[in-house]
């Protein structure tokens, strides 16, 4: 399968990566990560170029990484270092070294051409940080489907109401249209549900009790990145949409890691502007996300299942398809410029 590999990636929660080897799998490139004795992380290519053991079975020693097979020793540039037995070191005794970054707690790192990595081209949610702000970690969860599937769901409110009945949706969003908005390498996809009940989760902890205006924006930029902007206001409150940061609002963040054709890593935190100052909240809100993520879960991989054995089965297009048509439509534009620069 052939991805956008001019990009950042999320690969792991930076707090989960010690003085030990870990592997790791970005776009069907096995990674070893580990932390420097200074603290800062680095990522090779996880494969010993002698035999192509992983390094990740190997040793770290100091900040260099010993091959578990025949000893070879790597730098954190990806430089052989060392071949016991042998005192001259061929040149081409190298493992890729990959452009990182930490962000949003996140380690991220650059798959494409390493002469363009610029970390201003990571994603970017402003109101991290931000003062009234407050940001959780979330989790990972893995799912076993193509990436894009998943790209498809984050593009899509019309299956809130009817996946997440417990946590993120109401009958009242049924019958609501959606709206699409289309940039270069960005979609929103928007829609405001006046009047209603408000929503399990913002019921629970925004404390909102009678009707209700809520709404959702899926913002998402290229290759696979989602910030969901959903909240609510006593109905009748906020008749501007630009003024929703007066009411309840947050932002769900899903930054995805395509692993291979069939499995996805969805990295997702969220920021809120409502009980900032409350954390005891923050593990049972994130849990309550959690098991709307997993709803989503089990419906796309049995989804990835049918489509892997109806392989050549003819889907109807609604029109509630037209965002993830285009998202589609954009990735495949961006695979298609790179393919053409490395053909020059």
């Amino acid at each position: 399968m052939k991805y956008v590999k001019d990009a950042w990636y999320p690969v792991v929660w930076a707090d989960r990566i010690g003085r030990e080897l870990s592997r790791h799998v970005v776009l069907e490139q096995p990674l070893v990560l580990f932390r420097r004795e200074d603290g800062r992380i680095v990522a090779l290519q996880d494969a010993c170029p002698h035999r192509l053991a992983p390094l990740s079975l190997g040793k770290l020693k100091g900040d260099t990484v010993e091959c578990g097979y025949h000893g070879m020793t790597f730098d954190c540039a990806g430089k052989c270092v060392r071949i016991p037995g042998q005192e001259i070191i061929p040149a081409n005794a190298t493992v890729a070294a990959y452009p990182l970054e930490v962000k949003y707690g996140l380690v991220w790192v650059w798959m494409g051409d390493a002469a363009a990595a610029d970390a201003a081209k990571i994603f970017q949610l402003d109101q991290y940080g931000a003062e009234g702000w407050h940001a959780v970690q979330g989790q990972t969860l893995r799912i076993e489907c193509n990436y894009l599937s998943l790209c498809d769901n984050l593009l899509d409110p019309a299956h809130v109401t009817f996946v997440h009945t417990t946590t993120l949706g109401t009958p009242a969003g049924a019958t609501v249209p959606v709206n699409n908005e289309y940039g270069d390498d960005a979609i929103t996809v928007w829609r405001w549900i006046r009047g209603a009940q408000a929503i399990p989760l913002f019921a629970k902890y925004g404390k909102l009790s009678g009707a209700v205006d809520r709404w959702h924006y899926y913002n998402y930029t290229t290759p696979c990145f989602f910030a969901i902007d959903m909240g609510s206001c006593v109905s009748g409150t906020i008749p501007d949409a630009a003024d929703r940061h007066e009411g309840i609002q947050m932002h769900a963040c899903h930054l995805l890691t395509p692993v291979d054709e069939r499995t996805v890593l969805q990295h997702w935190f969220h920021v809120r502007n409502f009980r900032i100052d409350e954390h005891d909240i923050d593990a049972e809100l994130t849990a309550d996300l959690d098991k709307a993520f997993q709803e989503d879960k089990v419906i796309l991989e049995r989804i990835q299942r049918e489509e892997e054995r109806n392989a050549d089965y003819k889907r109807i297009v609604l029109g509630i398809d037209a965002a993830p048509r285009k998202m589609r439509r954009m990735v495949d534009r961006l695979i298609e410029r790179e393919s053409a620069g490395a053909d020059r």
